[in-house]
């Protein structure tokens, strides 16, 4: 089968033949039916050797849905044909982290991977999933548009989730970067709270694809930005960095109300300026990752719902090396998804 893997470090991914997998005990085949790309996949080939305790080669791709096409000896709870999505944090299954559903908290950081972290991924016709409790059924869901829920979704519900408390009605919450989570975290912050939103990014596109998707007001990044926030918005309860670079992480702190929190998505490598008299009192802050299998579950239910709309453009499995240059560009709109039984 092809399959998008990571081969090189500080390298381009490559477009390789490998060998159709098979599960093994307790462990599922899945078709993939779509896989989305990801700036963390970015991060990933630019980080230098030793960066992460990776081995080299590995299929890409975290955000995956399919059909189970086979299930190991032992496998139960899922059938042959089921439509699934794929909860990507793989943690070692039994730590007290892991025992609640919080695998993306793993105790044990030797054992702890990821579909498309240190493990192959869903950029091939085929994935093996190591156990179905990392399976979501999809219910009558695209496996194509939904595979970005796996990660665009579950990533800003669970760092949104976490915040609720501190948005009144009428509270200001801010999004930084508007892109494939971006656009995702303004949906369920307009479904969730009654918040007055206000999106940021330097990109024109952006801030329209914010107000489409329910955005009170669009801010274009810039020296006067903050002033503008504080216009629109007074000193806003939350403010969510879908970018994290020292720029975005320092308008964070400078705007956010005092008792306000800051949750940090975008892993620009960025330096939050946590100090006494560099944001207000009693804000809280938190780099946020990934989420709990039981949300990724509630991430599908408001999907179904029609609650959450992503924005996906789909891209044949032998066109995703390019689209991840397009993505380092912020030549794309939205979240990609490379559908492998496209050509």
């Amino acid at each position: 089968m092809r399959a998008v893997r990571l081969t090189e470090w500080r390298k381009r991914p490559d477009l390789c033949e490998v060998e159709q997998p098979s599960p093994g005990p307790g462990e599922v085949l899945l078709r993939v039916g779509g896989a989305g790309l990801c700036h963390s996949d970015l991060h990933l080939m630019h980080w230098p050797a030793g960066s992460l305790p990776y081995d080299l080669p590995f299929t890409l791709g975290h955000e995956v849905a399919g059909t189970v096409a086979g299930l190991g000896p032992g496998a139960t709870g899922v059938a042959v044909g089921d439509d699934v999505l794929v909860y990507g944090p793989w943690g070692c299954g039994v730590c007290r982290r892991c025992s609640r559903g919080e695998e993306h908290l793993c105790e044990r950081p030797t054992a702890a991977r990821g579909c498309g972290l240190g493990r192959d991924g869903g950029l091939a016709n085929y994935v093996v999933v190591p156990s179905p409790r990392l399976l979501v059924p999809l219910d009558g869901l695209d496996p194509v548009r939904a595979a970005p829920l796996a990660d665009a979704g579950l990533t800003p519900y669970h760092a949104i989730r976490r915040a609720l408390g501190t948005l009144e009605p009428g509270a200001g919450a801010v999004v930084i970067g508007v892109g494939g989570l971006g656009h995702v975290a303004v949906q369920l912050l307009r479904a969730l709270s009654g918040a007055r939103i206000a999106a940021v990014d330097v990109r024109d596109a952006a801030l329209e694809l914010a107000l489409a998707a329910g955005a009170d007001v669009g801010v274009r990044g810039g020296d006067a930005v903050a002033d503008e926030l504080r216009r629109e918005l007074g000193a806003p309860a939350l403010v969510i960095d879908c970018v994290g670079n020292d720029a975005t992480l320092a308008l964070a702190g400078e705007v956010v109300a005092p008792g306000g929190h800051v949750s940090i998505i975008g892993m620009a490598g960025g330096s939050f300026p946590m100090r006494r008299g560099g944001v207000p009192m009693e804000t809280t802050v938190v780099i946020s990752n990934w989420g709990t299998r039981a949300e990724l579950a509630e991430v599908v239910a408001l999907a179904r719902a029609g609650i959450i709309d992503l924005e996906v453009e789909r891209v044949a499995l032998s066109d995703a090396v390019d689209a991840y240059e397009r993505l380092e560009r912020g030549d794309l709109r939205g979240r990609v998804v490379a559908v492998p039984g496209a050509g």
